[in-house]
C-alpha cells in the first residue's frame, strides 16, 4: 500500500507510536479502533491493550468503536480495563454459530455494547437482546459476496424493535454495493446508540 505502518502485511504488528494520537486529537471524531485488526487478538499483549484503553479514557472528546471477534478473551481481560462511557465495545455475529459471543459482551463491563451482524450470513433468530445498545446489519460485498437474505435483516429489525435497541442497516452488499443500496423496505435506518437522535428517512 506504500505506506510504512503496513510493511509487516498482514502479520500482528502493535503501533506503539500511535497509541498516544487521539489524546492530542482536539476535535471530536467518531475512531473506529481496530479497522484492519482484532484488539483482542490472542498474539497482542495485555499491556498493548491496556495503553489503548488508557488513552481512550483520556481522550473523552472522542467516541471510539472496538470490535472484536475473540469474545472469550475480551471477557477475561474485561475487569482488568477502564471502561469509560465513550468507548462503545462490539462484537461481531455473522451467523447463529457465533450466538454466544453476545453473552461474553454482555458479562464484560463496556458501558456501550453493539453487536456487528456484517457480513450477515445466516439467520439470527432469537437473539438475546437484553443490556445490547444498539445492532449493525451489513451484507458482504465484493466479487465473491455471499448473498443475505432479505428475511435475515428483517428479522433482527423486528427483534430490536420489540427490545428498543437501535438498529442500523449498513448495506445489502454484493457485487455491487452502491447499486444494491441500503434501503430496507424503502427505509433507511441509521439508528445510534446512547440517548443520539434516531433517524429513519422514508
Amino acid at each position: 500500500m506504500g505506506n510504512r505502518s503496513y510493511v509487516n502485511g498482514f502479520k500482528i504488528t502493535c503501533h506503539e507510536h500511535l497509541v498516544d494520537a487521539p489524546a492530542n486529537w482536539s476535535t471530536s471524531k467518531m475512531i473506529f479502533v481496530n479497522s484492519m485488526s482484532d484488539l483482542f487478538h490472542e498474539d497482542i499483549p495485555f499491556e498493548f491493550i491496556e495503553k489503548v484503553f488508557q488513552t481512550m479514557q483520556r481522550s473523552p472528546q472522542h467516541r471510539f468503536q472496538v470490535l472484536t471477534k475473540r469474545s472469550a478473551r475480551l471477557l477475561q481481560l474485561s475487569r482488568d480495563l477502564p471502561w469509560p462511557a465513550n468507548v462503545w465495545m462490539g462484537v461481531s455475529v455473522e451467523n447463529a454459530d457465533y450466538l454466544y459471543r453476545i453473552e461474553h459482551l454482555r458479562q464484560t463491563g463496556a458501558k456501550c455494547k453493539f453487536l456487528s451482524c456484517e457480513p450477515l450470513l445466516g439467520s439470527l433468530a432469537d437473539m438475546k437482546l437484553d443490556h445490547i445498545d444498539w445492532v449493525i446489519v451489513g451484507g458482504e460485498s465484493g466479487p465473491k459476496a455471499r448473498p443475505m437474505s432479505r428475511l435475515w435483516v428483517t428479522g433482527i429489525r423486528d427483534q430490536c424493535l420489540r427490545a428498543a435497541v437501535p438498529f442500523f442497516f449498513k448495506q445489502w452488499g454484493g457485487t455491487n454495493k452502491k447499486k444494491s443500496g441500503r434501503l430496507l423496505e424503502g427505509k433507511t435506518w441509521d439508528q445510534l446508540p446512547l440517548g443520539h437522535r434516531a433517524r429513519i428517512r422514508a
